[in-house]
């Protein structure tokens, strides 16, 4: 049976399955759109979670648009993501590893829908610009702008060639203009990056917003630097995925996505960006980010635009990353290194998908062996702070079947190591109070703070960021929506609003406001006075093994 040739395919699909429900009244995409969506993840059983596709959207400036909006389709649950493979879902982890293995190189064609209708030049702002796509405000309440969150960045080494794709969110600053936060500095694009500043030249990218399922799912996986997940789409598609040239940058983008938009990155400076909603479960805050410049945009007609599910877990990006990077690490063990005692890996999807493993051995592996397990992991997933091994009765996604693991089969004084290296990722919470790691940020210290594996004291000592749900009159109204339209009854559980915890800036609060009236470009407008060296300073911390 052939793949989905492109996300129209897949939501026939999912309706069918009774996985898509289709609003058709009015929704407010910067106030209803999102908060409706987020009430499943804090009030539905992951069983009763679907898609959802936005046919009538408008914004609180009343414009009507063109096209659909549609989230929780690649990760509303674990069912979703099994239709978007073709996989059975008990059958995900091992079927995926398999076909990573194997990569398929893209299809080079002469034209695809994508181009359809293509913007450049004078005819690119005539459109719109981004202003022409119904591109929702996550965290109502929070955010400064609309942010595309489920957007595939393609980009290329300036040395080797070699593509990435990789999801990094992008806030509008106008319509021809976002930031850009690629979080960490091993992914692809800041390595890119890197290179390219060092050439005194912009990087060239081209945002993917709705190819076939396989794309989306191969971008949010952290593989090693010089995987091309275009390729690894093709491995999980069974057949290579056509691509088309595009029009202002030297790049090669899906064929059937539904919106491309092609451009430059800026290397010799940054502006301040943010703050965002994020997946760790708090907003992030302002700070000096590159930003991003459209030369063209090309898409369907009436365009779907596919956004994700970011904020607070669990949501439609854990679940993704959850998934992917388990059978990513699964694979890495078991037939790279050769670790044939892995039977399983999971992670946590409460540990923003990334903080807390479980690594499943046979009875019979050795300490020893289990040690170099450890290690292995903890070099590809340094992003990790908690991995526990179990033997194969033992359930990896099962919290109780591992409590009585610990329980019965641990003695912290001898089966506990602890491994301390400097963190790679700012964004942590746990690290320090915020306004130590704001000044890490704005000041580019290279010398990170020191993070530590297997033990974490999870408590909150200090203040910090609001929750990254939306403002609680956001999730009230939408439970009235809710409601109105008929679907199941909810149960919501707390936290089901972003409270604020302390640590928030009048001028985040005056942004977020700008954004509720529809003026994101005012935020836009003072983050372009905003300006940072782009510099090596900047830049240090990004060349650190």
């Amino acid at each position: 049976m052939a793949y989905y040739k492109d996300i129209r395919e897949y939501l026939a699909t999912l309706e069918r399955h009774g996985k898509l429900r289709r609003v058709a009244r009015s929704i407010n995409k910067d106030t209803e759109l999102v908060p409706l969506v987020s009430l499943q993840f804090r009030g539905l059983p992951e069983s009763e979670r679907t898609a959802f596709s936005f046919e009538n959207v408008t914004d609180a400036k009343g414009r009507q648009y063109a096209g659909s909006v549609v989230l929780g389709a690649l990760g509303g649950s674990e069912e979703i993501y099994a239709l978007g493979l073709k996989l059975p879902r008990e059958e995900i982890l091992e079927l995926r590893a398999r076909t990573e293995c194997n990569p398929i190189e893209p299809k080079l064609v002469d034209h695809g829908p994508v181009h359809d209708e293509v913007h450049v030049g004078a005819s690119l702002l005539e459109h719109g610009g981004l202003d022409e796509f119904p591109v929702p405000i996550s965290t109502p309440g929070w955010d400064p702008s609309p942010a595309f969150t489920g957007p595939c960045w393609v980009t290329k080494d300036p040395d080797s060639g070699i593509r990435n794709v990789g999801i990094y969110r992008m806030l509008l600053k106008s319509p021809a203009k976002t930031g850009l936060d690629f979080c960490t500095p091993g992914r692809g694009i800041a390595v890119h990056w890197n290179k390219a500043r060092e050439r005194g030249q912009p990087l060239e990218a081209a945002i993917v917003i709705g190819g076939p399922p396989s794309v989306g799912y191969c971008a949010a996986v952290d593989y090693p630097i010089d995987t091309d997940e275009l390729a690894m789409a093709g491995a999980l598609a069974g057949e290579p995925l056509e691509v088309v040239k595009c029009k202002t940058v030297d790049l090669e983008v899906p064929a059937h996505a539904e919106i491309v938009i092609e451009g430059v990155i800026d290397t010799s400076e940054l502006e301040n960006e943010g703050p965002f909603g994020e997946a760790i479960g708090y907003m992030s805050l302002t700070q000096p980010r590159p930003y991003f410049t459209v030369t063209c945009i090309t898409h369907r007609k009436r365009p779907v635009l596919l956004s994700f599910i970011s904020q607070f877990q669990p949501s439609e990006s854990s679940k993704i990353r959850c998934l992917g990077n388990a059978a990513s690490t699964y694979k890495h063990l078991r037939y790279a290194l050769g670790f044939e005692r892995v039977t399983k890996f999971s992670i946590v999807e409460m540990s923003n998908a990334m903080q807390y493993a479980v690594v499943q051995v046979t009875q019979g592996t050795s300490s020893e062996e289990v040690n170099r397990i450890f290690d292995a992991i903890l070099k590809h997933r340094p992003d990790g702070k908690i991995v526990v091994a179990v033997n194969d009765d033992i359930d990896v996604d099962d919290f109780d079947s591992i409590v009585w693991a610990f329980s019965t089969r641990y003695q912290p004084h001898r089966d506990t190591r602890i491994v301390t290296r400097p963190s790679n990722r700012l964004t942590d919470v746990s690290l320090a109070p915020m306004d130590v790691l704001e000044r890490a940020r704005e000041q580019h210290v290279p010398e990170l703070p020191t993070q530590s594996y297997l033990l974490m004291d999870a408590t909150v000592k200090w203040p910090l960021p609001p929750v990254s749900l939306p403002k609680r009159e956001f999730m009230d109204r939408a439970a009235e929506i809710w409601k109105e339209l008929g679907f199941p009854q909810l149960k919501l559980r707390e936290p089901y609003y972003g409270r604020n915890l302390g640590y928030w800036h009048a001028e985040d609060e005056q942004k977020a406001a700008w954004a509720l009236q529809g003026d994101y470009q005012r935020t836009g407008e003072l983050q372009s006075k905003q300006k940072f060296p782009g510099g090596p300073h900047f830049c240090a911390w990004a060349k650190r093994d």
